[in-house]
């Protein structure tokens, strides 16, 4: 369960928050759990699948296009190797 904080910011940085948030595709206060659990260490972020599915907004992407060898580098990059004897 989450517990509700409250901050406040001075009105250029939450703009500067808000923006850095909206160019990742993630909401003001998703931003700033990620930079506390970084900072402090204890918790690893959890992925974002709004960051892969709506990866068409950009209009830069064509996974359509391009799925197959995506999934594949995915898969590849996931496989560990053997250690050698």
């Amino acid at each position: 369960m989450m517990a509700r904080t409250q901050i406040t910011l001075d009105p250029e940085l939450q703009r500067r928050a808000r923006q850095r948030a909206g160019d990742l595709g993630v909401s003001l206060a998703e931003y700033v759990r990620t930079l506390v659990a970084r900072d402090i260490g204890n918790r690893t972020p959890q992925p974002n699948p709004s960051l892969v599915c709506d990866l068409g907004r950009s209009k830069s992407s064509n996974i359509a296009g391009n799925k197959d060898s995506m999934i594949a580098n995915a898969f590849a990059a996931s496989r560990k190797r053997p250690a050698k004897s």
